[in-house]
């Protein structure tokens, strides 16, 4: 019998950790950390995301801002938006959140993002640190993943596991950290994408499967190890004439025929996704003991 990886009762118990470490932060005269959020333009899953952050925010006590501006915004416009807040000595970390209209340059807008509030951990500067081992903050999915596993347990070492999308903000970071030395690490990682062959011979070798590739039901019992841990990072709108919107939410794994063959899986909605938004949580944390407690950070 699988054993579910609960990401909504996990991100529950970290939550009410950092809000105890709110609690005595500000119990001792400090201010809260400070996220703020750049939301650009009406795209209903970057809008919901971002109310879920918000939300989050205020649930472990930190403050936040949301910076609302429309989908024709210029590329200075919203280069101005971030040196602002590089240079509010009162916001410890931010995100612009993605994707953004197809006029606007993504790489330009986080480049300009000052590293030490760079929270999404998607800046050069951090993700050169995580390769060398050296994290200052991990991008938020990978970060939650790895507390996943940590948290449930589940060995790691000498484990063959498989990545099945090379994005850089999931599956290639997330590579890198599962191989590196220490728990949750020390896998023997192979990193597959669409021009993979012999996909399905490789999925079954894996004893941790990870699916960010974006594909509704794309791994299939048939694909699946007996005793795999599957880790699906998808989240994808189907339609469903029977759901209220008219639509619902689905993973890349075809959860009801993958879960009876998994030692461990996580669910979409309530796993990974909700992972996410506390591990955003922890880095901003960390970006406030960074300037504002340098001392916490031994």
């Amino acid at each position: 019998m699988y054993q579910l990886l609960d990401g909504k009762a996990l991100s529950k118990t970290i939550k009410e950790e950092i809000a105890r470490e709110v609690s005595a932060i500000t119990a001792e005269g400090g201010r809260p950390p400070h996220l703020a959020a750049v939301l650009i333009g009406e795209d209903p899953a970057s809008q919901a995301y971002v109310r879920s952050k918000v939300r989050s925010c205020e649930q472990v006590g930190f403050q936040s801002s949301l910076i609302r501006r429309p989908a024709d915004i210029s590329q200075e416009e919203l280069m101005q938006i971030v040196r602002e807040l590089n240079e509010n000595p009162d916001i410890d970390g931010f995100i612009v959140q993605l994707p953004l209209p197809a006029h606007l340059d993504e790489d330009e807008v986080l480049l300009a993002i000052a590293p030490e509030k760079d929270v999404d951990g998607f800046h050069p500067m951090n993700v050169g640190l995580m390769a060398l081992g050296m994290p200052r903050y991990l991008p938020a999915t990978p970060y939650g993943i790895l507390q996943m596993l940590e948290r449930y347990e589940i060995p790691t070492e000498g484990k063959d596991c498989l990545i099945i999308g090379r994005s850089n903000i999931v599956g290639t970071p997330l590579s890198l950290l599962l191989s590196r030395k220490g728990y949750p690490g020390n896998c023997t990682v192979t990193l597959a994408h669409s021009r993979t062959q012999n996909l399905p011979e490789l999925a079954r070798r894996a004893d941790i499967l990870v699916a960010a590739i974006g594909r509704p039901h794309m791994i299939t019992a048939d694909m699946v190890k007996e005793g795999a841990v599957v880790i699906d990072v998808g989240i994808n709108r189907v339609e469903d004439p029977t759901a209220k919107r008219g639509y619902r939410l689905v993973g890349d794994v075809d959860f009801e025929a993958v879960a009876p063959k998994c030692s461990y899986i996580t669910p979409v909605p309530g796993g990974v996704g909700l992972m996410t938004v506390v591990s955003l949580l922890l880095n901003t944390l960390k970006a406030f003991k960074l300037r504002c407690q340098p001392e916490m950070q031994a």
